[in-house]
């Protein structure tokens, strides 16, 4: 089992999806020989969606604030640990400075940035981002610099290969959070304006000035190393023994703008819109899924604990809240009831606190309060079309009063959020 998660990749910013200038042929090949879901919706920024899909649980059971997962949590790491499976991470952490916790959580093995230390170092009185050329990582809590034109996302991937080489005969669940296509917006490897000898980046959004193509440069050295980590497993000899899950952990970023089928769409991270919540997913698993099949099934989060569960024949916890609805049926072309997406999202920085939930066609948003409420047409991707309340017919008046029902029955859930203003 290899799960990837892509860090500020919206919908939009795959080939297979629609995008006209990004190249992706890895995933493109994944996602035309496996399953590929056009509704799938995550958390408008990296913690929470990071809380959400290790736990199977909505952030309004179980988040605390930013850079942080609460160590009395459950996640599919541990119980797949549990139940035999060898386990690893690679990439971004970003749940808790202390020097255990990924293995807390479950993972035997553990290659991260962002985990005991802050995302900058000092170089020559500047300080410069560490994750990309030359990074800062730590193993299994121990610090690791590199100093030779290390490319981050590359180290991480090749520490994955060696996971897999080692463990090839028995059970593994590997989880890769990716540290692409993150700012700063800097070359990679395979860039025309690629310096090994950089310490990294002394601007958050990237020194370079040219966002549009480092990203695209970014976009296509994830999918490279996508395709890297398929071709270990095939040369391992268990490729048709590994289901391949990739998706994004929030939409894209800003200031990126995607052409995608017609139409410029701008990155909106951090907002609860279509650009900031709506995600890639990808399964690919040749033999055991359906090959080819294109579903609009609603896919949140909080559903992919189970599904990875189902897969490992793995029961889920005895007190799990079913958030979460398994998308093992879909895999194969069945039906499976999840009737609403839904998003709580306690804000951060300059992103503003909002819950909502959807179907396919509408989407009911309001402020955590439960305050101004906005019910729209969403049944167009990035074309929301906001409706007047007082003028709906009369199946929009049963939906908006489902989706407002779900909203404020999660609404009574008492939360364990603390304060956070930090901004990342």
């Amino acid at each position: 089992m290899v799960l990837i998660l892509a860090d500020d990749l919206g919908y939009e910013a795959l080939g297979v999806n629609g995008a006209e200038q990004v190249r992706t042929p890895h995933l493109d090949r994944l996602a035309r020989e496996g399953v590929r879901f056009t509704n799938c919706f995550a958390n408008p920024l990296c913690t929470p969606s990071r809380v959400a899909i290790m736990t199977g649980q909505y952030n309004v059971r179980n988040y605390t604030k930013f850079e942080e997962l609460d160590r009395s949590q459950i996640t599919f790491a541990r119980l797949a640990q549990e139940a035999g499976y060898a386990t690893c991470i690679a990439g971004k952490w970003q749940l808790g400075m202390e020097k255990d916790s990924p293995q807390h959580f479950g993972f035997e093995e553990s290659l991260l940035w962002n985990h005991t230390r802050r995302n900058q170092k000092k170089v020559k009185g500047r300080r410069v981002d560490t994750r990309f050329v030359n990074p800062q990582l730590d193993r299994n809590g121990e610090p690791v610099d590199y100093h030779k034109g290390e490319y981050g996302p590359q180290v991480c991937a090749d520490f994955v290969c060696d996971f897999m080489e080692s463990k090839k005969d028995q059970p593994f669940l590997v989880y890769y959070p990716m540290i692409l296509t993150h700012c700063p917006f800097d070359p990679t490897p395979d860039s025309s304006d690629w310096d090994p000898t950089r310490p990294g980046s002394t601007t958050y959004k990237g020194d370079q000035g040219r966002p549009q193509k480092h990203f695209k440069d970014m976009a296509s050295y994830m999918d490279k190393i996508v395709g890297q980590l398929e071709a270990k497993l095939v040369a391992l000899g268990i490729r048709d023994n590994t289901l391949i899950l990739f998706t994004g952990d929030n939409g894209t970023d800003t200031p990126i703008v995607t052409r995608w089928e017609g139409k410029a769409i701008a990155g909106d991270k951090g907002n609860m819109s279509d650009a900031g919540t709506r995600v890639p997913l990808i399964a690919s698993w040749p033999g055991k899924i359906k090959s080819g099949l294109v579903t609009d099934e609603l896919v949140d989060f909080a559903d992919f604990l189970p599904s990875l569960c189902e897969v490992m024949k793995i029961p889920l916890p005895t007190d799990y809240p079913g958030d979460g609805v398994s998308i093992w049926p879909t895999l194969h072309g069945a039906e499976r009831h999840k009737p609403h997406a839904y998003l709580w999202f306690a804000g951060h920085g300059k992103f503003p606190a909002k819950v909502y939930a959807r179907t396919k066609e509408y989407r009911y948003l309001c402020n955590l309060d439960l305050s101004k409420p906005v019910f729209a047409d969403v049944s167009k991707p990035y074309a929301p079309i906001n409706l007047d309340l007082t003028r709906l017919n009369a199946e929009q008046e049963k939906i908006m009063n489902e989706l407002k029902k779900k909203v404020g029955d999660m609404a009574k859930v008492p939360t364990i959020r603390k304060p956070n203003k930090r901004a990342k």
